[in-house]
């Protein structure tokens, strides 16, 4: 198994996309690459922490590469906005990737370089290894499965479009 983490808003929404794709084994929500350690979600939204709220993946590679994982990701951010997806907004709301795996860097910066020459704007999404992560409380865990009608701005079709595919055979 290998394990990314991926910043895109609001992580319930990043959450219940990503957990849907086949291929990804588990999900945590939390923060990354902050200065507070062990921040709560309150001390994250008003005492700038420096932390994005971020979405842990566990997934089998054989499954789901990452460049695929990827580009499955890019589908539900706006990688040129700063500080923002959709009505979410501050800096806890950025775009990021962050690996563990030195290796994967370089998969990480081909891939943003690709999307960067698709969408003909300078990208906005953080890309550098994982400082630190910490897990959110646990009422925000799996928050849309508890929650189904709660905020989210990934679009319920996404989450519903990806559950179906095979990660395999998908190309853009």
């Amino acid at each position: 198994m290998k394990e990314i983490y991926l910043a895109g808003g609001c992580y319930w929404g990043v959450e219940k996309y990503v957990s849907n794709i086949k291929g990804v084994i588990e999900t945590t929500v939390g923060f990354a690459n902050g200065n507070t350690e062990h921040p709560t979600y309150e001390q994250v939204r008003y005492e700038n922490t420096g932390h994005a709220e971020t979405v842990k993946v566990v997934y089998d590679e054989t499954q789901v590469p990452l460049p695929i994982l990827l580009k499955l990701f890019y589908r539900i951010i706006d990688p040129v906005s700063v500080d923002r997806q959709g009505e979410d907004e501050g800096h806890q709301y950025r775009t990021g990737i962050y690996f563990t795996d030195p290796a994967d860097e370089k998969t990480v910066a081909e891939s943003l370089k690709e999307l960067e020459q698709k969408v003909g704007e300078k990208l906005a999404v953080e890309a550098c290894p994982l400082q630190h992560f910490y897990a959110a409380e646990e009422y925000h865990q799996k928050y849309l499965d508890k929650n189904p009608n709660g905020y989210c701005h990934v679009p319920l079709a996404e989450i519903l479009w990806v559950k179906g595919i095979e990660p395999l055979e998908y190309e853009e």
